[in-house]
């Protein structure tokens, strides 16, 4: 009997060091900062926005969509919460869209990434992410642009480790790299890499990048694990920071350039309190890489600026 509690305490040590908030030193507190709520979205269409990316040819816009079940389609939205452009995704379909990107093609053009990687069932044996021209919005004659693209570049992959549910996609503006961050009720996060080069014919292998154990925090009006689960993720667009939204807080690492990610997101992040929201799925940097823009779930849906 001895020995088997010994075993078993053993084993708990094994998985705390892996999962175990002590792996990195949670903040308590937040940093000081200012939410804005900037504007809500005057398209009832946009009713899950579930995602969120600066827009790279006028970064005066942002890019959302709709998850599970929505149409398979990105709107471009203004600062004043206007839709600008409506582009249909050819020959795509919607399981559950969960995360946005903005990087660039294999010649250097602009390209949305639309990861469909929710799978709060872990039913699926694969992920897959759509990879779009980003839309011009600006035509002529026309306050909103209703369009569709050619058909998209489809990527598919595989985690290396059984089956997950995520709903952040991420593109490094360094390397044009593209990752998945897990997402869980217990916290118990993962981010995962895309092979470089990307395989268009064949179901791709993800490489387990880093564990993040999300800790639970007790806030007014949020559960202590709305906390733990990562509901989006993005890049600064110099590469030199990550922020990742919980249902409660925001989480922000500084990547100084040349340490590897697994190495800079065991450091201490800070904690940002934004305003509450509903239900907050879409994060962004704005072009000048600290400003943080927000939107959330269900209607009506807010645009909300975060400043420190």
């Amino acid at each position: 009997m001895k020995r088997a509690v010994l075993q078993f305490a053993l084993v708990l040590t094994v998985v705390s060091a892996v999962w175990g908030q002590s792996a990195v030193a949670w903040p308590e507190k937040p940093v000081p900062s200012v939410s804005e709520r900037v504007a809500i979205l005057d398209d009832k269409r946009i009713n899950e926005s579930s995602g969120l990316a600066l827009g790279s040819r006028d970064r005066s816009i942002f890019w959302t969509m709709n998850d599970s079940g929505g149409e398979p389609c990105v709107f471009a939205i203004d600062r004043s919460g206007k839709t600008r452009a409506k582009v249909r995704v050819r020959d795509a379909a919607n399981f559950d869209w969960e995360g946005l990107a903005m990087g660039k093609d294999e010649k250097g053009a602009p390209a949305l990434f639309i990861g469909d990687i929710g799978d709060n069932l872990l039913l699926r044996p694969s992920v897959q992410v759509y990879q779009i021209p980003e839309p011009e919005i600006n035509v002529p004659g026309k306050t909103v642009a209703e369009t569709e693209t050619a058909a998209p570049q489809l990527w598919r992959a595989n985690y290396p480790d059984g089956r997950h549910n995520a709903e952040s996609l991420l593109v490094h503006p360094r390397t044009n790299r593209l990752y998945i961050l897990t997402k869980s009720e217990e916290g118990k996060s993962a981010l995962y890499a895309f092979p470089q080069p990307l395989k268009p014919k064949e179901s791709m292998v993800l490489e387990k990048i880093v564990d993040i154990q999300f800790p639970e925090l007790i806030r007014a009006g949020k559960r202590p694990h709305d906390n733990c689960m990562a509901s989006g993720a993005s890049f600064a667009p110099d590469g030199s920071r990550m922020v990742v939204c919980t249902y409660s807080s925001l989480y922000e690492w500084i990547l100084p350039e040349g340490k590897p990610l697994a190495v800079a997101l065991k450091q201490p992040p800070v904690r940002i309190e934004p305003e509450l929201l509903r239900q907050v799925e879409g994060v962004c940097y704005d072009a000048d890489n600290i400003t943080l823009w927000l939107t959330s779930e269900h209607l009506p849906t807010p645009l909300l600026k975060v400043k420190r």
